[in-house]
């Protein structure tokens, strides 16, 4: 596609955390934005701060007059978006462009050096990680990622358009449409399988994404995952490895391996054995991208973070509160071995939210056993997201099985009260849906008290 020729671009589901993304480049790029999304949130009310023209009602009549010229006009949408949505129908009933998020992305970083991140944890991470350090290494980079960098407050960061860095997402395939100069595959830990069926397939697209990677382009493996590539891993025999790892005053010091020479004396201030491994592989990129490796040190310890991704929202001698992504049991257990080497000793609560019946239904044994490593739990019921329910699939369900004696099912509107009662050291909310409007409530109560 010629973007030259395209004036308008209208998203539906622009307040996607991805979707929202590209709104911002191609604002950037000086096209007329605008969009439809169900709800309001802190992403639609800071694309509109920048111009883009935002409704909440699926309608035609909705959209201005502008946006509905077939001819100047890009369609973008999630495929979350229902398949009956009015104002999808009408642009492909009226052989619009329309393509998905994925589709556009790709088409954006084919002309590109780019750089993706795959793999079913840590992607959003990893991707905000490396886009810093390119950027502090002043490469000419837009970066797409799929959270807030707290070092830029956005999810966008611009800096050129030679180099793209993006997240490779494996649900319903979207990364195929990448052809990437570099890739990384950090998991391939079974997940969506609403999509892929059996755990095997999601493996096998994963194989396929490698295949999509430019002619000479360079693949990074997480160390054991049974795809060729450069190796990476914490205190082994990769091509790129973590030695000598310390904790100063919560922060992370160690050196690193390449096949080349050794890194000395790296600083990181993320917690958790999964974000250093995310660490590794950016700055494995970086590195072998061309930055200077004294840049790469000084970008990597000013690292802040992503919003959601381990966030410290209270954090005193007597009190701890971290809010936290995590919606996978692999990721849960992540969590769970950060927190206990930053707080041995401590009272740790997990307040989990599960995000959809059918990942609830295929991995209950192991969200059981996730949950069952804290020393209290509270589960809020699932999060349906595009789902209906599923017969016998409830968060009550899940808690029968988690062998713990302090276990609870709440409402929301209880949340804050048993939260209290717990008298726990160290709280945890965790998952992917809405559990993260409840996080202001619960710092601000809990901000009091401190």
């Amino acid at each position: 596609m010629d973007f030259k020729s395209i004036y308008n671009v209208y998203f539906i589901g622009i307040g996607g955390i991805g979707m929202s993304a590209l709104a911002r480049y191609f604002v950037a790029n000086n096209k007329r934005v605008a969009g439809y999304d169900k709800t309001r949130t802190e992403i639609t009310d800071g694309l509109m701060a920048l111009g883009v023209e935002i409704h909440f009602e699926d309608g035609v009549k909705n959209i201005n007059e502008s946006f509905l010229n077939k001819d100047s006009t890009l369609v973008i949408y999630t495929p979350a978006m229902p398949v009956e949505h009015n104002e999808l129908n009408y642009f492909v009933n009226n052989n619009f462009k329309v393509f998905k998020r994925s589709k556009v992305l790709g088409l954006i970083t084919e002309n590109t050096f780019c750089l993706a991140v795959a793999g079913t944890h840590g992607k959003t991470t990893t991707t905000s990680i490396l886009g810093h350090l390119l950027y502090e290494c002043n490469k000419p980079i837009t970066a797409f990622l799929g959270g807030i960098s707290e070092n830029y407050n956005s999810n966008f960061i611009s800096n050129g358009t030679e180099v793209t860095v993006v997240e490779a997402d494996e649900f319903d395939r979207s990364f195929l449409t990448l052809k990437p100069d570099m890739a990384c595959i950090t998991s391939m830990d079974a997940d969506h399988l609403d999509v892929y069926g059996e755990a095997e397939a999601l493996k096998d697209s994963f194989m396929d994404f490698a295949k999509c990677l430019k002619p000479n382009g360079k693949l990074f493996i997480k160390n054991g995952l049974s795809i060729q590539g450069i190796t990476y891993g914490i205190e082994d025999e990769s091509d790129y490895s973590v030695q000598n790892i310390k904790i100063e005053k919560g922060t992370y010091v160690f050196n690193v391996k390449t096949p080349k020479k050794v890194l000395e004396n790296l600083k990181f201030n993320l917690p958790g054995r999964h974000n250093l491994s995310n660490a590794l592989i950016a700055l494995a990129m970086a590195v072998e991208y061309g930055c200077p490796h004294q840049q790469l040190v000084k970008a990597l310890a000013s690292y802040k973070g992503v919003k959601r991704r381990f966030t410290y929202h209270i954090k005193t001698d007597d009190f701890v509160f971290i809010d936290d992504y995590a919606h996978h049991p692999q990721e849960i257990n992540a969590v769970h071995q950060a927190v206990r080497e930053m707080y041995p000793g401590k009272k740790v609560l997990a307040v989990f939210q599960p995000h959809l019946y059918s990942r609830t239904r295929d991995f209950v044994e192991d969200f059981a056993e996730s949950l069952s490593k804290f020393d209290a739990v509270i589960l809020l019921d699932i999060y349906p997201a595009r789902e209906l329910p599923i017969e016998g699939v409830t968060s009550a369900w899940l808690l029968g099985k988690i062998d713990l004696k302090n276990k609870q099912l709440v409402s929301k509107e209880e949340l804050i009260s048993r939260i209290r009662e717990s008298q726990a050291n160290v709280v945890l909310t965790l998952g992917a849906g809405d559990i993260g409007e409840e996080v202001k409530h619960i710092k601000k109560e809990f901000s009091i008290a401190s």
